[in-house]
């Protein structure tokens, strides 16, 4: 899985990028096949803007994009939101692959 993270007009502190690489680490547990991870915080006029582009094999990228006015609190919207994406589509691929009720096959007793 590839990184990446990029400031524009602001600096990241070394905690803060900690968080965000602990973060992504977390992400692993969903077992989704995540190719790459890009993360952009931008300053803007009234805050900041944070956004995950996160690219999974055979599905579309998963796209997150979060403004407040706290770079704290911004990068935790948008982690829990990224986070509640991922969870969604682990939960569809895996109800896709199990199989319904009609293909059980009835046990003799």
């Amino acid at each position: 899985m590839n990184v990446q993270i990029r400031a524009k007009d602001i600096t990241l502190h070394a905690n803060t990028k900690a968080h965000l690489e602990s973060a992504v680490e977390g992400f692993t547990k969903y077992q989704l096949d995540i190719t790459t991870i890009n993360i952009s915080v931008i300053a803007e006029k009234k805050g900041v803007s944070v956004e995950f582009d996160i690219h999974i094999a055979h599905a579309q990228p998963v796209v997150i994009n979060q403004s407040d006015d706290n770079l704290d609190a911004a990068i935790d919207l948008a982690i829990d939101r990224a986070a509640k994406a991922l969870r969604r589509l682990h939960t569809k691929v895996i109800d896709k692959q199990s199989g319904s009720i009609k293909e059980l096959e009835t046990l003799d007793a």
